[in-house]
């Protein structure tokens, strides 16, 4: 199976500097492991849309879409749960 390429939008970097050292390790961790499987165990598809998914880490949770055509990952949200949905 061949690996995803993971591109991150602009800002969910940011969103990304914005957290506590230790959980930004834990975050990039998480979603380099997407590159190999972008549906990983506890992965869950996002109500009112086709390709957008979120995977929890801790607290936190990672909103991204997959494009299976040509196998990207785009990273759309990278914040704690009480905010990630609003």
């Amino acid at each position: 199976m061949a690996s995803y390429r993971i591109e991150w939008k602009r800002s969910a970097v940011k969103e990304l500097k914005r957290l506590p050292v230790e959980v930004i390790a834990r975050i990039v961790k998480a979603v380099e492991g997407l590159s190999a499987n972008p549906f990983p165990a506890g992965v869950v598809k996002l109500a009112g849309a086709l390709t957008t998914y979120r995977i929890r880490i801790g607290d936190y949770r990672v909103v991204y879409s997959v494009d299976e055509s040509v196998l990207v990952v785009e990273i759309v949200r990278v914040r704690h749960r009480k905010d990630v949905y609003r």
